[in-house]
């Protein structure tokens, strides 16, 4: 297997990024060529980029590792610890053993550190790799639980949903829905996901998540802006995202940005104002969410990483992403 290394993303052809991560075993909106493509002009263009790719004996392109120099001898997966929830190498499916041991040998005669974050818990990245390192000598990895990722298996129907919550929570959620119908009669769920009324419509949720607290208006710089803008054009063209809005007659009082692949709709991020918190609106909205996925006919929903105490009103499962670092 040969690794080769170039010196700018746009190096490795973007349908053959995407073909790849379509065969690998975790294909998530993070490490398409879109979003990081993305990232790369938005916010990491004063990083300078490495990008190892893997071709075996027939010519067939089976990995990409796309790491970034964060600070000197420091090197991190495009995408960004702070926008994007999965990274990891990027391998066909089955073959993240042999791709891994070439990148080890690879990487023989560097000093570099490689600080990988954003590992989901079933990646080989965390199960096998220090291992591999270990039988080669490839010095020592250490993978370390970064944060976790909520996450609902959703079932077959809403009530089978509901059914399946705590007597708690199921009270709670009830309660909360009817106060929103008995004080706010003109409180409404949207969804758009074409690109057009996506453009159009951003400006409400970038008004909305900026209102939410000091840390997200601070969050939301003009770079930041920018990225946003861009990839959710982008991925909208694609099918890749929605943005809901729980709308009342005096405009929007709450958000949420949902990415879209494999059978998941993630929870990317959100909006809210302040000023209607009595009607806990996050939440209401957030059960539109899930009933329309499931309704849809998805099979998990994923709150993405942190555990924001409003995630486990619904009862996920935590799952946990690892930082792995190899030094």
């Amino acid at each position: 297997m040969k690794i080769d290394l170039h010196d700018r993303l746009g190096a490795v052809e973007p349908t053959a990024w995407d073909d790849l991560l379509a065969r690998s075993r975790a294909p998530s909106p993070f490490l398409s060529w879109t979003w990081q493509d993305h990232w790369a002009r938005a916010l990491g263009s004063d990083r300078r980029p490495e990008i190892r790719t893997a071709v075996d004996g027939e010519g067939r392109l089976v990995g990409i590792l796309p790491l970034f120099e964060a600070e000197s001898g420091l090197w991190q997966i495009g995408g960004g610890v702070d926008v994007s929830d999965y990274l990891d190498l990027i391998a066909e499916a089955g073959r993240e053993e042999e791709v891994w041991t070439a990148l080890l040998a690879a990487r023989a005669t560097t000093s570099a550190i490689w600080d990988l974050h954003c590992v989901p818990a079933a990646s080989f990245t965390v199960t096998g790799l220090p291992r591999l390192a270990a039988e080669v000598g490839a010095g020592q990895v250490t993978p370390t639980i970064e944060e976790r990722c909520p996450i609902l298996a959703l079932p077959s129907s809403w009530e089978v949903f509901l059914g399946g919550l705590s007597g708690k929570h199921r009270h709670e959620l009830t309660r909360k829905l009817r106060r929103v119908e008995r004080e706010g009669p003109g409180v409404r769920a949207v969804s758009v996901s074409d690109r057009d009324a996506v453009q159009a419509r951003l400006e409400d949720f970038l008004r909305l998540h900026r209102s939410s607290r000091a840390g997200k208006a601070k969050f939301m710089d003009e770079r930041m802006e920018v990225f946003f803008r861009e990839v959710s054009a982008s991925l909208a063209a694609r099918d890749m995202i929605r943005l809901w809005f729980l709308d009342a007659d005096e405009g929007p009082i709450a958000s949420f940005i949902t990415l879209e692949w494999d059978e998941t709709v993630g929870l990317y991020n959100s909006g809210f104002d302040p000023g209607r918190a009595a009607l806990s609106p996050g939440l209401v909205l957030l059960t539109h969410l899930i009933r329309d996925a499931i309704a849809r006919g998805k099979r998990r929903f994923d709150f993405l990483r942190g555990e924001e105490r409003y995630k486990y009103e619904f009862d996920p499962t935590p799952e946990a992403v690892y930082q792995v670092r190899l030094g």
